[in-house]
């Protein structure tokens, strides 16, 4: 039998800063967001799972759809050991301990929580070392610094480098095409996040993730100028007084949180026409109903799921055509998705993931 390989303890810089080592390639893996498997799976497209011993129940629940099709595609992956978000204090040290990973994969917004329950050091004193990464809070900052974290402690710099030069390039599609027409105007957006979930509106964000995207894609996010933080919520009465130009929901599958709600369900092999019906329904919220964007038919929805996956850059695609329509005509979201499953993903593409109210 050939000598087992002996692997190399390197220092790696997560996306909070800390210094960690870690023996790599990392052969046991817990995913402490189960929405984590979207890079993973790139990653090691021919065995997504072959390194993953524990990942987070998040998955599941909220993107049922994906979740489904990775089940479907690899029925292993239904006995791993699952676990709850640190945030909640629902993460089982004890069980990750005895699981004997290698490492454990957090999201960067959880690293309060995890020091309020010394998460951290009590997998240390077990040998087990941690690191952040982060799609969600700042990814037009963290994205590819958790691409090549992750690629590196997995053995996979190769992968992680042409997954990061293909995000790169189809970003420079927007950005190089703006920056080459000159000046134009601006249209004020309003991202209404995840309307129908809950009665509440409106919740929206502020200068990152889908407000970064907005201001990428050529357009001012009125959430930029009112939230603080990257999560806030606008009151209706604003809504109507900015008098948004274009109004953008994120939508997804929450049948398992919140049943039979009045979301709009996006997501891979979404109904489409069940969502246009509960966009239209969303539009008619007196927040809404009278705005500039209702009565020109520019509100859209799009896969809320975007907002923590490493693949944002085919929404700033999409987006950018929304904002846009006559600079970006030729530009085809749908196609570079289409691209990334079949260079990058091990599970096949399926559309679903954005729609234009019916007219």
């Amino acid at each position: 039998m050939p000598a087992l390989a002996v692997a190399d303890t390197v220092t790696v810089t997560d996306v909070t800063g800390r210094q960690v080592e870690v023996a790599v390639p990392v052969r046991r893996v817990i995913l402490g967001e189960g929405r984590q498997i979207h890079l993973a799976a790139a990653l090691d497209r021919d065995d997504p799972f072959g390194r993953i011993v524990g990942w987070g129940e998040d998955f599941e629940k909220s993107d049922p759809d994906t979740h489904a099709a990775y089940l479907a595609r690899f029925p292993r992956a239904a006995a791993l050991p699952r676990f709850g978000s640190p945030n909640s204090g629902a993460f089982d040290i004890e069980k990750a301990i005895s699981l004997q990973p290698d490492l454990v994969v957090l999201g960067a917004e959880t690293q309060r929580p995890a020091g309020e329950i010394r998460l951290v050091e009590r997998l240390a004193e077990a040998g087990i070392p941690v690191v952040y990464v982060d799609f969600r809070h700042a990814p037009s900052r963290n994205i590819e610094p958790s691409l090549r974290l992750l690629g590196q402690v997995f053995g996979r710099t190769q992968v992680a480098e042409a997954l990061i030069a293909f995000r790169v390039a189809e970003i420079a599609r927007v950005t190089e095409r703006l920056a080459a027409a000159g000046p134009l105007a601006k249209p004020l957006v309003m991202l209404d996040r995840i309307p129908g979930y809950s009665d509440e509106c409106c919740l929206s964000f502020g200068n990152e993730n889908f407000g970064a995207m907005v201001a990428a894609a050529g357009g001012v996010n009125l959430g930029s100028e009112l939230l603080p933080g990257t999560f806030g919520t606008i009151n209706p009465e604003t809504i109507i007084v900015r008098d948004p130009d274009v109004v953008i929901v994120t939508g997804g599958n929450w049948e398992a949180l919140a049943p039979n709600g009045a979301w709009v369900g996006l997501g891979p092999g979404a109904d489409l026409r069940k969502a246009q019906a509960k966009l239209a329904a969303l539009a008619a919220r007196p927040a809404f109903r009278s705005t500039k964007a209702v009565r020109a038919g520019r509100i859209h929805a799009i896969w809320h799921q975007f907002y923590t996956s490493p693949y944002q850059f085919v929404a700033l695609q999409q987006i950018a055509r929304w904002l846009h329509p006559e600079l970006f005509a030729d530009l085809d979201a749908e196609e570079t998705l289409r691209r990334l499953h079949e260079r990058f993903l091990p599970i096949a593409y399926r559309p679903g993931y954005w729609i234009d109210i019916a007219r």
